[in-house]
């Protein structure tokens, strides 16, 4: 739960002051002019009204509000064509149309009771996916029917899992964890030669699924870490379904447990940017600090004649956001060297989206596993 989310926010309904507390994923402070709509609200009124920065707290029924937000959404103008703007401009430009976007649609706001409830018309039980999302102690509270709705969809991603192929099974992915729907750099790790060791960390676990893809190849003990609470409990319980719980042990710590490991994974967020909210985590990282985190300490956790697996993408670079040349400074900077690299390319639906901003730079994208040693 973000800074904001103990926040209050305030209205006036039929002639009474109320107030609740306010949620928000992405820490957005509580909205200051908040009006009461209905049924009757037409989509250009609600539209017009969130341009301006007034909330609009529903209180129709669900199945109209859901319209309700379709409507406002086509009404959202369509991301510019950049033609003449570089890589680095169009990705940023880009991110200011999609925040100016969520916040627009974030205006319109849902009230949650003290039993987790929605006392809305048609309004389906949500009791499970926020108390997942949220924890027991989450309600009451407001918050947007957009972020109300990630919630359901992230219990329902979570119900049905992800099927993971090298696992055999399926990864069971939390709300705000990384889903391992890009499966290239699972494939990377699946298939990267093993060296001989029986102990194994993997940085920035996530949903768990590098530490099982290890266990799985016969690892004999694997340390998994992450400083975020919801991707520890979501490894954790991917872990024990799994029935690797003997040999993978989650730990909350940034970076690195203590000790050693013969082999060192790390699949670090690689877009070099301030992320907007608890799952952008996994991708963007301001100042790449986690990726010169790792690099920068890896040969004190190293084992003798160790290796490490950095697998990261390096859809930065075509977006001129760093260089090549900078992986490399750093790389050689930690006393580390390169001893063999694979490459593969995604495979997800960005890739051949040609209405996408950024598909110049993702149709060319390439995500590698180097395999790095102490000097």
């Amino acid at each position: 739960m973000t800074e904001n989310a103990a926040s209050s926010i305030a209205w006036t309904e039929d002639g009474s002051d109320r107030t609740s507390r306010w949620q928000s994923e992405n820490g957005a402070p509580p909205p200051r002019v908040v009006r009461i709509v209905n049924d009757s609200t037409t989509a250009d009124v609600a539209y017009k009204m969130a341009t301006i920065g007034e909330a609009l707290l529903w209180r129709g029924d669900f199945n109209n509000a859901r319209q309700l937000l379709s409507a406002m959404t086509r009404r959202v103008p369509a991301a510019k064509h950049m033609p003449d703007a570089s890589p680095a401009e169009r990705f940023h430009l880009h991110r200011q149309y999609q925040a100016r976007r969520a916040r627009v649609l974030g205006m319109l706001l849902v009230e949650l009771d003290s039993d987790v409830r929605l006392g809305l018309g048609r309004a389906p039980d949500v009791t499970a996916a926020v108390t997942e999302a949220l924890g027991p102690d989450a309600a009451p509270c407001v918050l947007s029917l957009r972020e109300l709705l990630g919630m359901i969809g992230a219990h329902e991603w979570r119900r049905t899992g992800v099927f993971v192929p090298a696992l055999d099974a399926s990864i069971h992915p939390h709300y705000g964890v990384f889903s391992p729907v890009r499966g290239e750099y699972v494939r990377l790790v699946t298939d990267a030669p093993l060296p001989v060791t029986d102990r194994a960390f993997d940085i920035g676990t996530g949903s768990g699924v590098l530490a099982a893809v290890l266990a799985r190849r016969g690892v004999a003990s694997v340390v998994a870490t992450d400083k975020d609470p919801r991707s520890v409990a979501c490894a954790r319980a991917n872990i024990e379904a799994l029935g690797y719980a003997d040999r993978v042990e989650v730990v909350q710590t940034d970076i690195f447990p203590p000790g050693r490991a013969g082999l060192i994974v790390c699949n670090p967020p690689w877009i070099p940017t301030k992320p907007t909210s608890g799952i952008e985590h996994a991708v963007y990282d301001p100042g790449s600090r986690m990726l010169k985190s790792f690099l920068s300490r890896l040969r004190g956790h190293l084992a003798p004649n160790g290796e490490a697996w950095l697998v990261v993408s390096d859809l930065a670079e075509l977006l001129e956001l760093v260089t090549r040349a900078e992986l490399l400074t750093a790389i050689d900077a930690a006393g580390l060297t390169v001893v063999g690299r694979t490459d593969t390319t995604p495979t997800h639906s960005r890739v051949t989206d040609s209405t996408d901003v950024l598909h110049e730079a993702r149709s060319r994208e390439t995500t590698s596993l180097w395999r790095l040693r102490a000097r």
